[in-house]
């Protein structure tokens, strides 16, 4: 086992992470940039190493800074939590090179599920369902324009490098095809200096559900359930749950057998989510696969009571996984508090928090690294928090919800817990009946 773990990471993910290893009497080693000095994960890591100022580029996605820290405190293991370098082959690589366990997929793992166009490839390969589209990089216009006919509209290009939905465009009529294509290679190159695109089948009212894998070193691999992602806004999640309320028995083991097959296909050690999309009448296709821990995990643990993070060190390590699939037997809701103004078409809202109150009770987790007097820094993703509710129903988890968030008081900025209670009330959430759409005819109501 490890001796001490490097957290390549800030914030939240990085607290639970250090909780874990703790719990298993591993050393911790923070990394933090000048901007997180204050942050609850460097006051309770064991060690602490600053590495550098405050943009991502300089500190978070320096890799010779980070590799520098895990050597000079003798870091053994090195977790990269999600998002910063968790999916990044050449840090996989380079911490491989360096003698130091990448507690996370292989370089080669990285590469191969990480570019869409060959992970698409490959899950065909492996027989599990895939949205209909070109077959992989689209060469030229001309190229795409066929593809989208053959297809059948509306299509959706996407970009192979893409990520939090930048080069992403629908197209409904072929009168604006040049259109999206243009504009989808131009942000794509801006935001990932990669132009490169694919098409897919465009599906209507669809649901975003992913389920959990697990693989370990001997290539098998186990699902733990699903969630339910599908309330997005641009792309980005809002909230969570597991079960999906558009989930039955017979689906549940379709897709969890896709998964577990896709995943033993590329014989994929570590945690992971394979994502798919599903339409109305409960088809479904693989959409990508994440090769890190989700920010939504913590539903997962408690439906059916099981440490992710643990689970993802043990493997590391050589530990073989139980081999066995789950059903959750309990009904759990995440909502993702963010430094955002709700009111204003959430804007991000970084300042100082004056005044904080955490809601407890029974069946109420907080995943947070804030507290009253931390300045939020404008540097970084909004989330400041992870408020889980837990119960025997969904309607039970709902009303405990919405009991959390009335007692959840953040001054100082604007969150989006005004938002998660208004969803809360929100008829067509009441009753499960929500796609990837929702957030479009969403409306927020005034302040009381």
């Amino acid at each position: 086992m490890f001796k001490k773990i490097l957290i390549a990471n800030r914030g939240e993910i990085a607290l639970r992470v250090i909780r874990t290893c703790k719990e298993m009497s591993i050393k911790t080693v923070a990394v933090y940039s000048t901007a997180d000095q204050e942050s609850l994960h460097v006051k309770f890591a064991d060690e602490a190493v600053c590495i550098g100022p405050p943009p991502s580029s300089e500190s978070y996605l320096k890799i010779s800074n980070i590799i520098a820290a895990a050597e000079i405190t003798n870091a053994d293991a090195i977790h990269p939590g999600y998002g910063f370098l968790s999916e990044n082959a050449k840090f996989s690589k380079i911490c491989d090179e360096h003698g130091i366990k990448f507690i996370g997929a292989s370089a080669e793992m990285i590469a191969k599920m990480g570019d869409k166009a060959s992970a698409k490839k490959t899950m065909k390969a492996a027989g599990v369902p895939c949205v209909p589209g070109s077959d992989g990089i689209i060469k030229d216009f001309k190229d795409c324009e066929k593809i989208a006919k053959a297809t059948g509209y509306p299509v959706m290009l996407k970009a192979t490098a893409g990520g939090g939905g930048k080069g992403m465009r629908g197209v409904w009529n072929p009168e604006d095809l040049k259109e999206a294509w243009d504009s989808a290679r131009q942000e794509s190159k801006a935001a990932f200096g990669n132009d490169d695109m694919y098409m897919e089948k465009l599906i209507e009212e669809p649901r975003h559900i992913e389920i959990q894998i697990v693989g370990d070193s001997t290539g098998r691999a186990c699902h733990l359930s699903e969630r339910d992602c599908s309330i997005q806004r641009r792309h980005q999640k809002l909230t969570e749950e597991v079960p999906s309320p558009f989930m039955t028995s017979a689906l549940r083991k379709k897709m969890g057998e896709a998964a577990v097959l896709a995943s033993e296909y590329i014989k994929y050690e570590g945690a992971g989510t394979v994502e798919f999309l599903v339409d109305k009448h409960r088809n479904f296709y693989f959409m990508e696969m994440n090769t890190r821990i989700q920010v939504e995990h913590p539903i997962t643990e408690q439906v059916i009571d099981f440490d992710l993070i643990r689970e993802q060190i043990l493997v590391a390590a050589g530990v073989p996984i139980s081999g066995k699939n789950y059903t959750p037997n309990l009904h759990s809701i995440e909502c993702r508090i963010n430094a955002e103004d709700p009111y204003n078409d959430f804007r991000p809202s970084p300042g100082i928090i004056t005044t904080l109150h955490a809601p407890g009770g029974h069946g109420v987790r907080l995943d947070t690294h804030v507290y009253a007097g931390y300045m939020i820094p404008p540097n970084y993703d909004s989330m400041i928090a992870k408020l889980i509710t837990t119960a025997q129903t969904r309607e039970e988890a709902i009303n405990k919800m919405k009991r959390a968030l009335d007692e959840f008081v953040i001054e100082g900025i604007k969150t989006t817990i005004p938002f998660h209670r208004q969803l809360m009330d929100h008829p067509d959430y009441l009753a499960g009946n929500y796609t990837t759409k929702f957030m479009e005819d969403f409306e927020m109501q005034p302040e009381e």
